[in-house]
C-alpha cells in the first residue's frame, strides 16, 4: 500500500519560513517524480514545485526565488523550503509522486500552511 506523509505545515508571520517534509512508503522513491501542489479555499489546485528523479526542478513564477523544492534519495524524503512567505501561500499543501510512465500517481493527505499576523 502507498503511502504519503506530509508534515511541517503551521502558522507563519508574513516575512517567515517553513519547511515541508514528504516521506512517501510503498514506492521505489529514486524514480518517481515527486511534486507539491497547493489549494486555496475556493480555488484550483495548482504546482508550487516539482523534482524529477534526476533532479531537475521546476517552479510556477509565483514562487519562483521564494520556494526551494528538494529530495533526498536515501532517507525517501522530499522537502519544500518556503522563504519569504505571504499571506497568499496560505493554502492547503499536497505532496505528490508521479512514475517516470505517468501511469501511477499518489496524493498524500495534505497539510495546512496559513501566513497571518
Amino acid at each position: 500500500q502507498v503511502q504519503l506523509v506530509e508534515s511541517g505545515g503551521g502558522l507563519v508571520q508574513p516575512g517567515g519560513s517553513l519547511r515541508l517534509s514528504c516521506a512517501p512508503s510503498g514506492i521505489i522513491f529514486s524514480s518517481y517524480t515527486m511534486g507539491w501542489y497547493r489549494q486555496a479555499p475556493g480555488k484550483q489546485r495548482e504546482l508550487v514545485a516539482d523534482i524529477t528523479s534526476g533532479g531537475t526542478t521546476n517552479y510556477p513564477d509565483s514562487v519562483k526565488g521564494r520556494f526551494t523544492i528538494s529530495r533526498d534519495n536515501v532517507k525517501n524524503t522530499v522537502y519544500l523550503q518556503m522563504n519569504s512567505l505571504k499571506p497568499e501561500d496560505t493554502a492547503v499543501y499536497y505532496c505528490k509522486a508521479s512514475s517516470v510512465s505517468g501511469l501511477r500517481e499518489y496524493w498524500g493527505q495534505g497539510t495546512q500552511v496559513t501566513v497571518s499576523s
